[in-house]
């Protein structure tokens, strides 16, 4: 009896010890993430947070459509800031894909191993300000636990039935990156092909039907002010992958041309233009007091832009992402996305005897939509494009060679008005969604002086240095589309904290009295500002006055002061004009005045003046700036330009007691 306690304890230990050793080997790291763990990593500056040990997406193709991804990533952290690049994710669409696996690991600098699985996974929104959306992300957050010289690396295996026979990709974010890699495995007798953007074409290895795009050694984007979007600066690849011939076509849809995207985008839009009683009752009644086309145009796109954004997302795996809702639901409903609201907009004025047309847009990067790949997967906005005759005269007119006039408008974006397009959106690429001839249409931009800020200052300056002072500002285009979305966002206090401390930034001490925003229906947007500061002027020796003309600031100052740059420079289209009128204290003249300055460049124009007349100083400047971009090679040409117009916009006059 005791010899067979004594086995079962034997026993029982024998199991115990290989149930922990295989927990062991259960959450060790797998040999890819050790590998990527041992490499040695180069010394970065100390603003670099972290860097890309590797990066790797493998998609596998299966005869019948269905798409597997494999995701493996791994990061060093290497200070406390970047910590929060310890992160797992995997996004899904829920009617047309799933996530079956995500787990991560944390390697901490003591090799001790910490493993995540199911229990910390979390199912998040990708949309947070979607009402509802079928994309949805899992992540491992594992930021609380990350410290320096910590290794953290996940993998995830994701499955969907895609819409398109076409994925991007980017090689990097702005971390410098050791290793990034995209396979793509499709059946036998398939193929595919590849586009690269912001970098020389990375030519895939093929082997069989496996194709290998690889990157190694990408440096840190640094974050630098006016440069172009990350999106413009990252390696990007985009593939499209076609079946062998004869082979039945697919789900899943690639395109040859523009003409097809656009013909595929009008067959999902075009039967959701409806129109109804009701909505083409409040279309007429809105435009009944309108004498001109334009006026007729611009009462239904206020109308439109007042209509709530809510976004109800659905059938994304099927095109849904792309089709707007019926124009008669939404306007009973009186809520859309941007695609919704440009396609009420659309049946509205369809209802008023006005054409007009969807156009797919990318809001945020105007660089970002590329001629060459042939994808609606390159557009994230929906916009519109009204057909107008030559009596409707506007910045934001285009000519298309089959279509004619277009008159250009965001419906979403509540502070441009009609006539404008939001920055971000000029100059870039967009499509004209029409069944026959749909072609690539570069957006307007808009001129210096359709965005143009003016300010009057008026100064009572006195003997002691003190000064009372009123601003009135004027704006114009997207200057005023600048200063309307701080006014709509902020509360009546915040607004009034943001411009006391404008003015306190040049006249310190400043007391701001009356702070009165004025919102036009038309478009312009002005300011008026008293204030208040008692020790602007500087008294020196009892007999002089010293003080700065430009009492306040430009809010859109752009300051490039660093000596080197690696990105080019990008200006935006606006204009800029102050006059300063300064009642001078009795018994004072002018000793010294800075000498007036006049610079002219291919992209901007700097006039400053001073004059004095019946006992008062006149301060005038103006600044004119084009949309542009400008080489990293001309750097030291654009910042010279701003370095002049800082040093004498900083320049003081003397004033002396007579």
């Amino acid at each position: 009896m005791l010899y067979k306690l004594t086995g079962l304890l034997f026993s029982l230990a024998l199991l115990a010890a290989s149930a922990v050793k295989a927990s062991a080997v259960e959450d060790a790291p797998p040999a890819w993430l050790q590998q990527a763990a041992a490499k040695s990593v180069p010394t970065y500056k100390k603003e670099v947070p972290a860097v890309v040990l590797h990066k790797e997406e493998s998609v596998a193709v299966s005869p019948d459509g269905l798409v597997t991804t494999t995701t493996t990533y791994a990061v060093r952290i290497l200070s406390r800031e970047g910590k929060d690049e310890a992160v797992a994710r995997c996004s899904y669409i829920t009617d047309s894909g799933k996530v079956r696996e995500l787990r991560a690991w944390m390697i901490k600098p003591s090799g001790q191993v910490k493993r995540y699985g199911k229990d910390e996974v979390a199912d998040l929104a990708l949309a947070s300000n979607d009402v509802y959306n079928e994309v949805r992300r899992k992540v491992i957050i594992a930021s609380d636990e990350a410290e320096a010289g910590s290794v953290f690396g996940y993998q995830s295996v994701s499955e969907e039935r895609s819409v398109f026979t076409q994925f991007d990709w980017n090689f990097q974010d702005n971390l410098p990156t050791l290793s990034s890699r995209y396979i793509l495995t499709l059946p036998a007798g398939w193929r595919a092909s590849s586009v690269t953007f912001n970098h020389a074409k990375i030519e895939p290895v093929v082997s069989n039907s496996t194709y290998t795009w690889e990157m190694r050694d990408l440096p840190f984007i640094a974050a630098e002010p006016a440069s172009p979007d990350l999106t413009n600066l990252v390696p990007r690849l985009a593939v499209s992958y076609y079946p062998a011939a004869g082979t039945t076509q697919l789900a899943g849809k690639t395109f040859e041309n523009w003409a097809e995207v656009a013909r595929w985008m009008s067959e999902l839009e075009d039967p959701q233009a409806t129109v109804d009683d009701a909505l083409a009752g409040k279309a007429r009644a809105l435009a009944a007091d309108s004498k001109t086309e334009l006026q007729r145009i611009q009462a239904i796109a206020r109308y439109v832009q007042n209509i709530q954004y809510i976004a109800i997302q659905t059938g994304l795996g099927r095109g849904g992402g792309y089709r707007p809702h019926a124009a008669t639901e939404v306007f009973a409903k009186s809520y859309g996305d941007c695609k919704d609201k440009a396609n009420l907009m659309r049946a509205m004025l369809k209802a008023v005897k006005i054409d007009s047309y969807l156009v797919s847009i990318f809001s945020g990067d105007p660089t970002y939509v590329r001629e060459e790949w042939p994808s609606p997967q390159q557009f994230n906005h929906c916009i519109i494009a009204i057909k107008v005759s030559d009596e409707t005269q506007a910045p934001t007119v285009v000519q298309h060679p089959t279509l004619g006039r277009l008159l250009i408008f965001d419906a979403t974006d509540e502070s441009t008005q009609i006539g404008d397009l939001p920055d971000h959106e000029q100059g870039s690429l967009a499509l004209v969604d029409v069944k026959d001839g749909g072609m690539l249409l570069r957006m307007p931009v808009t001129p210096p002086e359709a965005n143009q800020l003016d300010r009057q200052t008026e100064v009572q300056l006195e003997a002691n240095g003190s000064i009372t002072a009123s601003v009135r500002e004027r704006a114009l285009g997207q200057s005023a589309v600048r200063a309307r979305r701080l006014f709509r966002r902020l509360a009546r206090p915040e607004f009034v904290g943001m411009i006391e401390s404008w003015v306190t930034r040049g006249a310190t001490g400043a007391k701001v009295g009356k702070v009165e925003p004025v919102d036009s229906v038309d478009g312009k947007f002005a300011l008026d500002v008293d204030f208040a500061a008692p020790d602007y002027g500087q008294v020196m020796q009892g007999r002089l006055l010293v003080f700065k003309p430009a009492i306040v600031s430009r809010r859109e100052s752009l300051f490039l002061t660093d000596s080197l740059r690696i990105h080019p420079v990008v200006l935006s289209s606006n204009s800029y004009t102050e006059t300063v009128r300064i009642k001078l204290p009795e018994g004072f003249d002018v000793d010294e005045m800075p000498d007036p300055l006049k610079l002219d460049t291919t992209f901007g124009n700097y006039n400053a003046s001073y004059d004095v007349k019946d006992g008062q100083l006149v301060f005038t400047r103006k600044l004119i700036l084009h949309a542009s971009t400008i080489p990293v090679e001309q750097y030291a040409t654009v910042r010279n330009f701003f370095e002049r117009i800082r040093a004498v916009e900083q320049s003081p006059v003397v004033l002396a007691k007579k």
